[in-house]
């Protein structure tokens, strides 16, 4: 009598979840995606961990103090693609507006996120999505072939303000709470 083989189950290929907007909520998603790649065989300190993470992070922290839409959350989707090596991120929030690089003086403390994600991301976008709002896209090599330069063309870059007023609100029942640090 032969015994049957049992198959090991295939690793989640993808992370979805809902963040309330706030610096708080940034955190969050930053740590979360932190233990994700963890559990995709990126360990603290690879190339894809810290790239993914510092792409997740400056999204997230967009998506808060420009995405800002009172009482609307974010979302954060990672996929993993093995066949091209890449992670792709996505942060979704219900604002209109596409983000907008700014050109930040070298003692301003803001205004270089996007040229982040563009210097360290294969490639990025923003795309609509169902419902109001878009999602903002970065997908992140898994190995690293070399350095690559930053496609953020010289004098394309616009100033934006970001909107003042934006009020914290409540967030939706069942998202998790952490302590307010910096995001």
């Amino acid at each position: 009598m032969s015994v049957p083989r049992t198959q090991s189950p295939t690793p989640a290929r993808t992370f979805t979840q809902r963040f309330s907007a706030t610096r708080r909520g940034a955190r969050l998603a930053r740590l979360l995606a932190a233990h994700q790649l963890t559990e995709w065989g990126h360990p603290h300190g690879s190339a894809a961990y810290d790239t993914v993470v510092l792409v997740v992070a400056e999204l997230a922290a967009n998506a808060v103090l420009h995405g800002c839409v009172p009482g609307r959350d974010f979302s954060l989707s990672l996929a993993r693609d093995d066949a091209r090596g890449v992670i792709r991120i996505e942060v979704s929030d219900t604002h209109p507006g596409p983000p907008v690089p700014t050109a930040a003086a070298a003692d301003e403390e803001h205004g270089r996120g996007l040229a982040l994600v563009d210097a360290l991301a294969a490639r990025w976008g923003v795309t609509g999505r169902t419902g109001p709002g878009k999602t903002v896209w970065a997908e992140c090599a898994t190995v690293t072939d070399g350095l690559r330069s930053t496609r953020v063309p010289p004098g394309k870059e616009a100033v934006s303000v970001p909107p003042r007023g934006c009020p914290r609100h409540t967030p939706a029942p069942g998202l998790v709470s952490v302590p307010d640090t910096d995001v």
